[in-house]
């Protein structure tokens, strides 16, 4: 009997234990590659805040490694935005390995697309979680290059404009049939011209229309590009680039019950916040399949402007980039 008893308590005694609660989660630790945009200030501010809440809370970035480019808008302000955030308490190390053995999850911040696949490879390699920061890359091969890495390394990733969150669609236009987006469209030689700054017209135009783009028509002056989408369903989208005048964001949507403009853009705090959530959950709040539509739809663009404005399948450039892959 006191044999039984005994164990009887003991069996209680490790349920009791198993049921109580743990430690609190570990707080996320995030390493940022490349300080030369002001994005990595940013972000770090509303991640390292005092009163970070909700997603925010238990994410913190810790480690920074600078890495800059001969784009003057990236050589120009590394040193700047580096010791901004030492001020910060901000960690900054000499290299990505040694900011990979402190970290848990990476932002890849560096302003110039074209060195972002080799300073993911060691990411993907040391299986960290990485939000890529657009440009996506400076090519739409490198752009699969990245994506395949990744599906090879079983790594989550995603990369978005910080226009896609923040602002919602309006109430009352019923179903989407068409969109009308704009944004400023600075140029950059190294890039595809839409990869630099008309990224963001473009990711607004497909948080609205969703993928399912099958074919591209631009024309550009001086001042202004215009980009004409026609979705596989029929619907027709459009992206205005705007280089003269007064330059802002936004979206005209149409719907089966009516139209109305896109609420305004808010800053980086939706963008931030799905980060967090992203490096928590490993759940992109944006598709690969989708992201590579978006870079296809930018490349086709410059394609239809060599061809003097001719539209261009986005399957046509989608296939010609991974035959460019394989080589």
């Amino acid at each position: 009997m006191f044999r039984y008893r005994l164990v009887v308590c003991l069996v209680l005694a490790a349920l009791a234990m198993s049921f109580q609660p743990g430690p609190p989660p570990a707080q996320i630790r995030v390493g940022i590659i490349g300080l030369d945009t002001s994005h990595v200030v940013a972000f770090t501010k509303l991640m390292n805040a005092k009163d970070a809440k909700g997603e925010l809370a238990g994410v913190r970035v810790v480690a920074g490694f600078p890495a800059g480019t001969d784009i003057p808008a990236s050589r120009d302000r590394v040193a700047g935005f580096t010791e901004q955030l030492r001020k910060m308490g901000v960690e900054i190390v000499d290299s990505i390995p040694a900011l990979l053995a402190k970290v848990d999850a990476v932002m890849l911040e560096s302003v110039d697309g074209r060195p972002h696949l080799e300073q993911v490879r060691p990411v993907f390699a040391a299986r960290k979680r990485v939000f890529i920061d657009k440009p996506l890359a400076g090519s739409l091969r490198d752009v699969l290059a990245i994506a395949k890495l990744a599906r090879e390394h079983g790594v989550a990733w995603f990369s978005s404009s910080s226009l896609r969150f923040g602002a919602e669609v309006p109430k009352g236009v019923g179903k989407v049939t068409g969109c009308d987006a704009w944004s400023p469209c600075t140029l950059e030689p190294t890039h595809p011209d839409l990869f630099w700054y008309g990224i963001h017209g473009v990711e607004t135009l497909f948080t609205i229309m969703g993928p399912g783009c099958e074919s591209v028509a631009r024309t550009q002056t001086k001042s202004s590009e215009l980009v004409t989408g026609v979705w596989r369903d029929g619907r027709i989208g459009t992206f205005r680039g705007i280089r003269a005048g007064k330059r802002g964001y936004g979206a005209m949507v149409f719907g089966t019950k009516g139209a109305a403009r896109r609420s305004e853009y808010r800053g980086y705090s939706g963008l931030v916040t799905e980060i967090a959530r992203f490096f928590k959950t490993g759940k992109p709040p944006v598709s690969v399949d989708e992201t590579l539509e978006i870079y296809a739809f930018m490349e086709a663009a410059d394609e239809s402007k060599q061809g003097g404005g001719k539209p261009v399948t986005v399957a046509s450039v989608m296939a010609r980039a991974r035959a460019g892959l394989r080589k």
